[in-house]
């Protein structure tokens, strides 16, 4: 296949820089601020911890876990009961025509939360296992995780930027335990 100059990868093509438009300017703030949320409440939530045995640490993550699956709960709750009070959605998967777009805007709000309790449950279950001061830092993980689930579905409508701060605030929460469980790994390992 012959390139053409409009094709990205054409030799002729001038090399650009990432332009931003407000939206992506938006993302970078909300994300940006969610990371220092997370970075702070880590951080006073680990020097004011005390030592927990392993037994009182897993039962902290799972009930972090299940704060989790509540929020996954309770989006697969919405989408249902919206497709039961439209005649129009009732059936619109299983007959093949599209979803409306408060239903489409819902399964989107419910396939994100799925992820993220994807990331979050192991995190939770793993930080308890591996880091013996982490009983304070689970909770406070499952309370950043339903803040931003709490900000992500109610600013989802006003679009990327509204909810991007809400997404970060859990994703940066799963994976900062993620990466305190691989340095505690690999300190234990050298």
């Amino acid at each position: 296949m012959i390139l053409g100059p409009d094709d990205p990868g054409h030799p002729t093509r001038p090399v650009r820089g990432p332009v931003r438009d407000r939206r992506q300017t938006g993302v970078a703030r909300g994300m940006a601020a969610a990371l220092a949320v997370v970075i702070l409440t880590l951080a006073v939530s680990w020097s004011v911890g005390s030592p927990l045995s392993s037994t009182d640490r897993v039962l902290r993550a799972v009930a972090a876990a299940t704060v989790a699956a509540l929020w996954l709960a309770a989006a697969i709750g919405h989408v249902a009961a919206l497709r039961f009070e439209s005649p129009a959605d009732i059936d619109a998967a299983a007959g093949g025509s599209g979803d409306s777009p408060r239903v489409a805007m819902a399964n989107a709000v419910l396939r994100n939360t799925l992820e993220q309790v994807v990331l979050a449950i192991p995190a939770y279950l793993s930080l308890a296992w591996v880091v013996e001061g982490s009983g304070a830092l689970i909770p406070m993980l499952a309370a950043l995780f339903s803040v931003g689930r709490t900000l992500f579905w109610a600013s989802y409508a006003r679009g990327a930027a509204a909810r991007a701060f809400g997404f970060a605030l859990t994703f940066y929460s799963s994976v900062a335990a993620l990466v305190i469980v691989l340095v505690a790994l690999v300190g234990r390992i050298i």
